[in-house]
């Protein structure tokens, strides 16, 4: 399966999942958004975390994730990424 059409599937399951780990707003960027991923693509999903949001949070989104979309999935968060790619991701990331 593509991560685009894991996305698509499973919607729901990803916004409860990042709500449930202390963040929110989960965004998709990259080659999904693109509509260029491939079965062998990854999904890159950026959420934003709360004060009490841990690094362990994010792992476990991610787990959860990877499990039940049968996809890689790296979550970030804006902080984890370089200023100027930061800048782009913010301005073409859409929402789940």
């Amino acid at each position: 399966m593509r991560p685009s059409e894991a996305v698509n599937t499973y919607r729901d399951f990803i916004r409860q999942t990042v709500a449930a780990h202390r963040a929110s707003s989960p965004r998709i960027f990259g080659s999904v958004l693109t509509q260029e991923d491939t079965e062998d693509s990854d999904l890159d999903i950026l959420v934003e975390p709360t004060p009490e949001t841990s690094l362990l949070d994010l792992a476990k989104i991610e787990c959860a994730l990877r499990k039940k979309l049968g996809v890689k999935v790296d979550v970030l968060t804006p902080d984890f990424l370089s200023p100027s790619f930061r800048d782009e991701v913010l301005k073409t990331a859409v929402a789940i």
